[in-house]
């Protein structure tokens, strides 16, 4: 092997801002989560993350070799650390490989509408850490969407046995970096329904109303609420359990937790205090809340529908889901002050003006911390036709299959059944049907080479060589450790990733005040 060329240098993520707060805070973050609360300090599979996240592209712990077959160029590729909330380049690839499989293999071309769901305060809390619990508001909050769909197409157009189909995606996070565990559900905007030669076919639904996503809203918040009260979470007043089991397992990140959605501090010298706005009006009171047409809210509950992906526009549905999937920080929003604190930068402008959040590094750390998922949970969630075990799962139309033409919608006495509370789910608003094939079944699922990933997602080839303009082609996996020393050693590249600096004394400060209480006054 030749002595190393200029390509031959990776991308690392030690070039980036998050990385070098992460090396140069984070022992001093882990010894104060250490000496906080009986010192128990943080989890293991947290620690795991933060450490993954420092040897993230470092040759030393293994590389792919390319090799150019014009020009015999060589270049070196490290491995990821498949980092699942601090590793904004390994999230990021997440994203763009579960986007593809969602465009490619799970979504039918019909209109897709995103189904947002926001909990309460105290609800984000509960369902951070018990992810059972999380599935079982999801799994009510569809049932809720894919029956009121069901209804609908029953009622105004005289649909039997129309069923939909979602994918959930939960979402533990929120624009200041806060818990914020909420659910993006892709839902198919209409039902499909057997014909009388046994085809399926898609009714296409109206838009939602504003009165009946009042009534859909409200309906979720005394299931969601029956739920909790069921589980022993909370009482039949709407307050908290007394116990809380989080506390007993894992102490130091149920306060990092509770002090995350409240929008406070836990550690340090400003424990306690909210997160500093940078752009916010002084003088002025904030801009009023505007809903608009397809938004609703009730008891503490959130339920918006306004974005809508008409048949066709598989682009749009691909950015809408990397949307959805996307990780909690973007490497481009955040930068170092001169004084050493992190800017994050904000995606929309806050209606008091709020454009940036200054945080300490170790404010930014203990928000990253709290939102790192616990290790074999899943937070993409299939429901109805396109969930794996549907009955109809298979006779789907292939996602790239173009909608057939669309045939006379059968009609139906929009009075016939309904109610006053269906009557008003009813807009007045009727679309024709769709005929699909469902002949053909879907095809399995494929995995996506990392170069295939870099092409659909940011439009460039890596493979292709800077020198003659050929191709590279992968040639050999360097795993073992002794292997890799000797040749990053010939090749004079350093075999291990710097340590980070040792902890320092934390500084003296006032007694860290209890981040847990007063959720309801928040």
């Amino acid at each position: 092997m030749s002595r190393p060329s200029p390509a031959y240098a990776p991308r690392r993520a030690a070039d980036s801002v998050l990385y070098q707060v992460v090396r140069d805070h984070y022992e001093r973050f882990a010894a104060q989560a250490a000496a906080w609360r009986d010192g128990q300090g943080l989890p293991p599979f947290i620690d795991k993350e933060f450490r993954g996240f420092l040897r993230c592209g470092w040759l030393g712990g293994g590389f792919a070799r390319f090799r150019c077959d014009g020009c015999g160029l060589d270049r070196l590729v490290p491995f990821s650390c498949k980092g699942r909330a601090v590793c904004p380049s390994c999230s990021g690839r997440r994203m763009a490989e579960r986007s593809a499989h969602l465009i490619d293999h799970v979504f039918p071309d019909v209109p897709v509408r995103q189904w947002v769901l926001t909990v309460p305060l105290r609800q984000r809390y509960l369902l951070a850490w018990n992810h059972g619990l999380t599935r079982a508001v999801v799994g009510v909050f569809m049932r809720g969407v894919l029956g009121w769909l069901r209804r609908r197409a029953r009622v105004a157009q005289g649909i039997p046995d129309g069923r939909g189909g979602a994918v959930a995606i939960v979402q533990r996070f929120g624009a200041a970096l806060n818990v914020n565990v909420h659910t993006h559900a892709l839902v198919l905007d209409g039902v499909f329904a057997e014909d009388g030669r046994g085809r399926l076919v898609f009714h296409p639904a109206p838009p939602p109303g504003t009165e009946g996503l009042e009534i859909l809203v409200a309906a979720l918040a005394r299931r969601i609420h029956r739920l909790l009260v069921r589980r022993r979470v909370l009482v039949a007043d709407g307050e908290s359990d007394a116990s809380d089991p989080w506390v007993d397992d894992e102490p130091v990140l149920a306060g990092l937790t509770a002090a995350s959605v409240q929008g406070r501090v836990a550690l340090g010298s400003r424990a306690g205090a909210g997160i500093r706005r940078c752009g916010a009006l002084r003088d002025e009171a904030p801009l009023p809340a505007v809903r608009g047409p397809y938004h609703a809210a009730c008891r503490g509950f959130d339920l918006d529908a306004t974005v809508q992906v008409p048949a066709g526009a598989r682009d749009h549905l691909e950015r809408v889901c990397r949307y959805a999937l996307r990780p909690p920080i973007a490497q481009d929003r955040i930068q170092l002050t001169p004084e050493g604190d992190v800017l994050l930068e904000l995606r929309h402008r806050w209606s008091d003006g709020t454009t940036h959040l200054r945080f300490h590094p170790l404010e930014l750390l203990e928000r990253l911390a709290s939102l790192t998922p616990r290790p074999r949970i899943n937070l993409v969630l299939y429901y109805g036709v396109v969930a794996a075990h549907a009955a109809w799962r298979a006779r789907l139309p292939r996602p790239r299959d173009a909608v057939a033409t669309p045939a006379p919608g059968v009609r139906a006495d929009p009075g016939q059944g309904a109610g006053p509370m269906m009557a008003s789910l009813l807009d007045g608003a009727r679309r024709p049907a769709s005929v699909v094939d469902s002949t053909r079944p879907m095809r399995p699922r494929s995995n996506w080479l990392w170069a295939q990933l870099m092409q659909r997602t940011f439009g460039f080839d890596v493979l292709a060589c800077p020198r003659c303009g050929g191709r590279f082609r992968l040639i050999a996996l360097i795993e073992h450790t002794e292997a890799v020393r000797r040749i990053l050693h010939h090749l004079g590249l350093p075999t291990e990733a710097p340590p980070p600096p040792p902890a320092r004394a934390p500084p003296r400060r006032p007694e860290a005040r209890n981040a847990e209480r007063d959720f309801d006054t928040a």
